[in-house]
């Protein structure tokens, strides 16, 4: 009998290859740099010097944590329900050995008294209340900065868990005994007072440009210095100092070994001039764009800041800030106006030549809406002769498209379901026989793929497919096998919550690094 409809097409997209030391490839960032260390990797080890910010015990925390990261870090013994080959889990054999860093021994301690952390954090206005913990914190290193010489890489913050309860924009803080600030507790934007504007100094309302997020206005405030930071919480450095009242820890975090790859990625990534890793087998002149829109907080026009994320194939990032302008055109979809459509490819395509002395030959936009017109002409308008502009549009999926196989474990990751010469799904989360296991909590949904143009000829669908899945492998904010969104999607709203802050105004273009 023949079925009224054809079956789709379904090809598996190979797991992409990473580079590390030597010029040597893995698929695994874990394996890699045990094997071979990072691609860039000095000839001798070399030292970084880190300045911690916490309290007296947070700073303890940190020290232990940084001295036990120094030697193997062992996976935790196996217990009664685990699998008898744990291959997601890998010991950490020490930050020297893998990344060939080593902690500069006079780390610069620098601390901040808990008990008046607690009552800053304690003030009836919440945004008075984070700004005060945030300049409580980023004293310390202006004041490092006016009286000591030492140089530091990078400024660990250890955070008390009371930043976390109470620093976050839906932080409750019923009960806690709040005390009265210069603000009242219901203020949550400027005030409007136009007819003494010029006579009565506002700047304290300055606040209220900012959203009331503590890991937001750290890294918005840093950003325009170019200092770059690793925010930590003391949980996370030492788990078993944190127990309930029946005795366990207050947080389920990761194995020691696996929290020691993280964070040691991150050290790594924010204190050298390159990643780690990059994309291996890369095709010459290729780079990639991901845009990011994000409504600008209070603003009575809900005006929208734009910027975009260039990811190269050596896996270093630029964040390039745009124009802020009336993008919104509907509930969820943006759209850049002709003027700053083509400046802002025109900023990247520029940083490009600086770099490599020639455009390249594929620029791939990547973003969640579609691109119109008016935005489409602009890019076209900017890009050099030789150089082809392809338009990208990426979404993720809410379960309307999933798909089964026999056995426990879903399908493969890489799996793709090919729609037509321009579109396709593609479960870039899924089984990995790689680990033998499926990192993820439910059967897993698909991004939807759609090539939408270009201004040349369009190119193959499982190209395009292959380049996110290889995107998908370059988060130097961990050290996982691979995430479920590419870098160019995945970070677009952090960054985005960056930018629209107030204390980031007329910052310039930055290394990816400032902003995770």
């Amino acid at each position: 009998m023949e079925l009224p409809e054809k079956s789709l097409e379904i090809q598996h997209i190979p797991e992409p290859y990473l580079e590390f030391g030597h010029g040597q490839v893995c698929d695994h960032p874990k394996d890699g740099l045990f094997l071979y260390g990072p691609h860039e990797g000095q000839p001798k080890s070399q030292t970084i010097s880190v300045g911690v910010i916490g309290t007296i015990d947070g700073i303890a925390h940190f020290k232990t944590w940084a001295a036990k990261a120094t030697a193997l870090v062992p996976i935790p013994p196996r217990g009664e329900r685990d699998k008898e080959n744990r291959l997601h889990l890998s010991d950490f054999p020490g930050l020297e050995e893998a990344f060939g860093l080593v902690i500069d021994p006079r780390v610069v301690a620098r601390a901040i008294d808990g008990k008046e952390l607690d009552e800053r954090t304690r003030t009836l206005n919440h945004h008075e209340a984070v700004r005060a913990a945030v300049d409580l914190f980023l004293a310390e290193i202006d004041a490092h900065g006016r009286n000591e010489e030492q140089k530091i890489d990078v400024w660990v913050l250890a955070l008390p868990e009371i930043v976390f309860e109470r620093c976050k924009p839906q932080s409750k803080r019923t009960g806690l005994g709040l005390t009265k600030g210069s603000f009242g507790k219901q203020q949550k934007a400027r005030t409007e007072l136009p007819l003494l504007a010029g006579v009565l100094d506002q700047s304290e309302e300055g606040i209220f440009d900012d959203v009331p997020d503590f890991h937001r206005q750290v890294k918005a405030k840093l950003l325009k210095v170019g200092i770059p930071s690793q925010l930590v919480r003391e949980t996370t450095l030492s788990p078993d100092s944190f127990k309930n009242s029946a005795g366990y820890n207050t947080r389920r975090l990761q194995d020691a070994a696996s929290v020691a790859w993280n964070l040691a990625t991150g050290l790594y990534y924010k204190t050298q001039p390159k990643p780690p890793w990059k994309l291996a087998h890369v095709r010459p002149g290729v780079c990639y764009i991901g845009l990011v829109f994000k409504l600008i907080p209070n603003h009575p026009q809900q005006h929208a800041c734009c910027a975009a994320q260039m990811f190269l194939s050596e896996g270093d990032g630029v964040v390039f800030r745009g124009a802020n302008g009336p993008y919104k055109t509907s509930e969820h979809e943006f759209h850049l106006k002709g003027p700053e459509a083509k400046n802002l490819v025109a900023m990247v395509l520029r940083t490009y030549m600086e770099k490599h002395g020639v455009p390249p030959t594929e620029l791939f936009i990547h973003g969640r809406a579609r691109f119109n017109d008016e935005e489409w002409d602009a890019f076209k308008d900017a890009a050099p002769e030789g150089t082809t502009i392809v338009g990208v549009r990426i979404r993720t999926t809410g379960g309307e498209v999933k798909l089964f196989r026999d056995g426990d474990y879903p399908v493969l990751r890489g799996t793709a379901m090919i729609l037509g010469k321009a579109s396709a799904y593609l479960w870039t989360s899924g089984f990995l026989p790689r680990l033998d296991t499926y990192i993820g909590p439910e059967t897993p949904n698909p991004l939807h793929i759609n090539i939408q143009r270009s201004t040349g000829a369009m190119p193959e669908i499982k190209t395009v497919l292959s380049d996110i899945m290889g995107l998908t492998k370059i988060n130097y904010n961990a050290c996982n096998y691979s995430d479920g969104l590419p870098v160019t999607i995945r970070f677009a709203d952090k960054v985005g919550d960056i930018l629209v802050m107030g204390s980031a105004k007329d910052a310039d273009r930055q290394p990816f690094k400032f902003y995770i």
